[in-house]
């Protein structure tokens, strides 16, 4: 904040006053000041917000949390920034109503750039001892999942016990809605699971990730029912070789853009790289997607302890479609996949 000239911060992202913070209720608002930090809350967290809560004061406001936030920042700064990705209209109105009318118009002033989500990318030894834990249970989820699968199941039906495995072993829930695709409907990149059943030949394209301590995981495998056409087979090696080469490419210092390129340039080799329609990857953390986005002409220099997604995919419409997804650490000498379980050739 001192090197951005930036007096007072209003944050009410709730990822990022978990992370600044602790605290882990539904409605929050934190101002924070060269001198104090506050958290705002309402009745319903009196006690979970005094036993969770580090490094802030905790207030339980009498009516609204943001609108008590902003009163208390009106006292202490002549102005007070906030993030305008996680800031509705309707919230701006609300905090320009704690604060003086004589002031409120130019009081509140926009982040030009992200700063708490930044500071959030490069993760801390014990963020990824739980993000490592969160991937080795998606690993083992997979492996105990693989054996159940077979033609004339729901897609749905598979979701629900592969989730209800996760919670079996004791995940908070799961980092997004199961992505279960099959058959011609593999070539939806987010084909979320429906009715239809798993067929006798084809693609089963599984993206899932379960969340610990609040922290996510993410992994996609795709595995075929029946044998396989030459066609597909030399798709999904293609596909193998592109997040291989992605893999290889993280790095400290390595450019996010780079390592798009390195997928992207296999699969153009292939005569597959139009069929590559998505980003290589993203951040992973608090959030299934965080910073830093991993795609073409992004400049974001890796750095150690950022941990993200390497998913190339192609998707053929009408036929099928293949994405293999590894979650990565990068590391001082290069990175480390948290998501080891095989990539190899299935075929059930």
């Amino acid at each position: 904040m001192a090197e951005r000239e930036i007096q007072a911060l209003l944050v009410t992202h709730s990822p990022d006053v978990r992370w600044l913070c602790g605290f882990t209720g539904s409605n929050a608002a934190l101002a924070v000041t060269v001198k104090q930090a506050a958290l705002f809350t309402d009745g319903r967290y009196t006690t979970q917000a005094r036993e969770e809560t580090r490094g802030a004061r905790v207030t339980i406001a009498k009516k609204s949390a943001l609108r008590e936030c902003c009163a208390l920042l009106g006292e202490l700064a002549k102005k007070a920034w906030f993030d305008p990705q996680h800031t509705t209209v309707a919230d701006l109105g609300l905090m320009r109503s704690g604060v003086n009318a004589k002031k409120s118009r130019g009081f509140f002033v926009a982040l030009r750039e992200p700063l708490v989500s930044v500071l959030r990318m490069v993760k801390d030894e014990s963020e990824l001892a739980l993000m490592e834990k969160a991937a080795k249970l998606g690993c083992e989820l997979f492996e105990t999942m693989l054996p159940r699968m077979e033609s004339g199941l729901t897609e749905t039906g598979f979701a629900a016990e592969l989730e209800f495995e996760a919670r079996r072993r004791g995940a908070e829930g799961m980092s997004f809605e199961t992505i279960i695709a099959s058959g011609a409907r593999s070539a939806l990149p987010h084909g979320r699971a429906t009715m239809a059943k798993l067929p006798r030949k084809g693609f089963v394209t599984l993206d899932f990730g379960v969340i610990l301590k609040g922290y996510c995981s993410d992994m996609t495998r795709t595995v075929h029912l029946g044998r396989a056409s030459r066609e597909e087979h030399a798709a999904y090696d293609a596909v193998l070789e592109a997040q291989e080469a992605a893999v290889a490419a993280v790095k400290p210092g390595a450019r996010c853009g780079d390592v798009d390129d390195a997928a992207r340039s296999v699969l153009k080799k292939a005569g597959l790289g139009k069929y590559f329609t998505h980003s290589t990857g993203h951040g992973v953390g608090l959030e299934i997607h965080e910073q830093p986005r991993v795609a073409a002409a992004q400049g974001t220099p890796l750095e150690t302890g950022m941990t993200i997604t390497i998913e190339p995919g192609v998707y053929l419409p009408g036929k099928f479609g293949i994405r293999i997804e590894d979650m990565v650490a990068v590391t001082k000498k290069g990175n480390r996949i948290l998501t080891p379980v095989s990539k190899s050739w299935i075929e059930l």
